[in-house]
């Protein structure tokens, strides 16, 4: 979640216009903040825009001559040139329409689910409707009623946002093409950031890298979460205060308070990487700031919501009960944390492909240890599905690891051409890497979510899909109904759905599902007891079909 430094001063003027009155605080020598764009050559500057491997040029070898002069107090401005815009805009518009096919075949299919689909659109109708964001059910769920306000499940008011859309579309399917194009727009950022460090060609490789990376389309792949804010504004971030523009960068890293309770981390880890890159003001301010909003959310604010003390989702409780107690849980015994780090071995290889990938040069940047208070989050807890690369958990950190690897392959190339000179000229690590990295990034493809969309039969479905969808019409509108996890979302735009599950609400409707499992039964011989029991308890069934069974209580 960091930026470089405010850098870039030597531009050409076809590719950047440089703007005065800049902040005066982005004096630094290149090596220290990391730009790779002060003192380039003659040699190193590009028709357009400069900056090492360009096409055309003899890549970083370039920098070697002046690159140790003092960065220009002035930070670019970035002008579009129509083949880079036109270029960029179609990487967008593929990714995106990629994503929102995935996420709607698997809702039309009935791979889509209550936990996570159905509550988050019933969170953005309510505040559609002027009112309180109400989850019934994670409510039903937790023991909580009806009225159960989302923010004391995740703390996620950015999703207000979506809100208009749903003045258009009132469904899923709407927040399903929202995150499709959150997600891909993420690229035009992570681009911007590495044109000003490798160059246009290269940054477009990079930005396709980007669209194709499994942690996207694992995020993608699997309903609809806050985290599909992540990516783009964690970007928007880091390029911004790398450019020196420190307002918008300042209001991304706002934004991000609002994306989920334990953003507060990543915030101050990027304000600790601001401090040490000698932005020491814009540091401290982020890091105080960003902490004091993290104790503010979940001591104070999402127990107002309705959360109670500790929340739903802590899963710390061998560290301790709280925050305080956690760290001086870890400061007691650093070397169990360690050790939780990376045991079991599903955490080493999630990072393996969290780094691999990209070819390891995220190492080479400090920008990367911005993301180890998130990953920290995740492997010190008791949730294994956190540990893992399935779902959505590493989007909150690809934008990070995209922006330190072109940063740390920056740092190489510089440090190459410092100690081999003239040796390397004509080679171009920048460039040589770009292609690399999204070529990896492609051949790991079918590996992950997007595989799905170049299988026929991801587009037909299961045999039972007819049956599913034949239960769902049976329900009528404007009814409470108890779902099994896979039904609820087609059910989600015309009734109040609650998660079918061991526990009976007494709803009028029951959709079940007794020949497969469905989260949160043990197994599907538990929902055919639960049939039975209501059954006997006055419900009776209207349906029956592939395994689908739908209950009505008069």
């Amino acid at each position: 979640m960091s930026a470089g430094t405010a850098s870039g001063a030597g531009k050409t003027e076809a590719g950047t216009e440089t703007e005065a009155g800049t902040d005066a605080g982005i004096k630094e020598t290149e090596t220290e903040a990391g730009t790779g764009e002060a003192g380039k050559t003659e040699a190193g500057k590009a028709e357009d825009g400069a900056g090492p491997g360009r096409d055309g040029e003899d890549g970083q070898a370039g920098t070697a001559e002046g690159a140790d002069e003092p960065v220009d107090e002035r930070a670019p401005r970035f002008r579009w040139r129509r083949p880079h815009a036109l270029v960029l805009g179609a990487i967008v518009t593929v990714a995106a329409t990629a994503y929102a096919v995935l996420g709607l075949v698997k809702l039309g299919t009935f791979r889509a689910s209550i936990f996570d689909l159905v509550i988050f659109d019933q969170a953005v109708r309510g505040y559609a409707g002027f009112g309180l964001p109400v989850e019934p059910s994670v409510g039903m769920f937790y023991g909580r009623g009806m009225d159960f306000v989302q923010l004391a499940d995740h703390f996620s008011p950015i999703v207000v946002l979506l809100a208009p859309l749903y003045w258009i579309h009132d469904g899923p399917e709407t927040l399903i093409i929202a995150q499709a194009v959150l997600l891909a727009l993420a690229a035009i950022p992570i681009w911007r950031f590495a044109e000003r460090r490798l160059g246009a060609s290269c940054a477009h490789l990079v930005a396709v890298a980007y669209v194709v990376s499994w942690p996207v389309a694992q995020t993608a792949g699997f309903d609809f979460h806050e985290a599909a804010f992540a990516p783009l504004l964690t970007a928007i971030m880091i390029e911004r205060f790398d450019a020196g523009r420190k307002l918008p960068g300042f209001l991304a890293a706002l934004a991000l308070l609002l994306v989920k309770e334990d953003m507060g981390l990543l915030v101050a880890a990027f304000g600790v990487y601001l401090f040490c890159t000698r932005r020491r003001l814009e540091g401290a301010a982020l890091v105080s700031f960003s902490l004091g909003a993290l104790v503010m959310i979940r001591n104070v604010l999402m127990p107002m919501a309705g959360s109670g003390e500790g929340g739903f989702h802590w899963a710390y409780g061998q560290w301790g009960a709280t925050l305080g107690e956690v760290a001086l849980g870890l400061a007691r015994d650093p070397l169990g944390a360690l050790w939780q780090f990376v045991s079991p071995e599903i955490k080493v290889d999630t990072l393996a492909f969290l780094l691999w990938p990209l070819l390891l040069t995220a190492l080479f940047s400090p920008l990367t240890l911005v993301a180890l208070p998130m990953i920290a989050e995740r492997f010190l807890g008791d949730r294994t599905q956190w540990w893992g690369p399935d779902y959505h958990y590493n989007a909150f950190i690809v934008a990070i690891l995209f922006c330190a690897a072109v940063d740390g392959v920056d740092r190489l190339g510089r440090l190459l051409a410092k100690r081999f000179g003239k040796r390397l000229r004509g080679w171009s690590p920048a460039r040589n890497w770009a292609v690399a990295v999204c070529v990896i990034g492609i051949t790991l493809i079918p590996r992950f979510q997007l595989g799905n969309l170049v299988e026929w039969s991801f587009y037909e479905g299961e045999p039972h899909v007819a049956a599913a969808r034949q239960a769902a019409q049976t329900v009528p509108d404007g009814v409470i109904v108890e779902a099994v996890n896979s039904v609820g979302p087609a059910l989600t735009s015309r009734t109040t759905v609650l998660l079918w599950g061991m526990q009976p609400y007494g709803s009028p409707w029951i959709v079940a599902d007794v020949d497969r499992w469905s989260y949160p039964f043990p197994s599907h011989d538990q929902q055919r007891e639960r049939v039975e029991g209501a059954l006997r308890e006055g419900y009776r069934k209207v349906f029956e079909r592939d395994g689908y069974v739908v209950l009505h209580r008069p």
